[in-house]
């Protein structure tokens, strides 16, 4: 582990991501990833890739923009019920660098979500690749690891 890590900024930027995704403010949430930036939550427990396996989302940035769009559309489905969720993260640690020298930072999350009347709760692990930019951290790629993710998932109507 590289002791020179500011593992604080690391920490106030996972919350800040947290707390787009909570209002929710996907437009801004975008910003936090590079251009390349993917988002992945596989469907299988130890899962190696999404492109030869079924994933509940693999999305790169023109999927994200299409559900962002989808999700703030006047006629959109999710405006019928308000969308409420809370993020707690927890454990977040420097797990070293990737091939491309990206910190690999880990957390463990829980999130409840209110939406249509109903309560959800989700929880499992996060897996962040962060690039050190002038402008602070961008996200190049996001591994979302459900405790359950074999399990029929209802309707993820936003991003975790």
């Amino acid at each position: 582990m590289n002791n020179s890590l500011d593992i604080k900024a690391v920490e106030t930027f996972l919350y800040e991501e947290a707390a787009l995704l909570d209002r929710p403010d996907l437009d801004n949430w975008m910003k936090l990833f590079t251009e390349d930036g993917t988002y992945w939550m596989p469907a299988r427990e130890d899962q190696l890739d999404a492109l030869n396996h079924v994933s509940h989302m693999y999305d790169d940035r023109v999927m994200m923009e299409i559900r962002r769009r989808n999700f703030v559309h006047p006629r959109a489905s999710s405006k019928d019920s308000p969308v409420r969720s809370s993020h707690l993260l927890g454990n977040i640690r420097h797990q070293g660098k990737t091939k491309q020298g990206d910190l690999r930072i880990t957390c463990n999350f829980h999130v409840v979500m209110w939406y249509r009347e109903e309560q959800r709760v989700y929880a499992g692990t996060c897996e962040h690749h962060l690039v050190s930019t002038a402008d602070g951290f961008r996200i190049r790629h996001k591994r979302v690891d459900l405790i359950n993710p074999e399990a029929p998932q209802k309707s993820l109507i936003i991003y975790l």
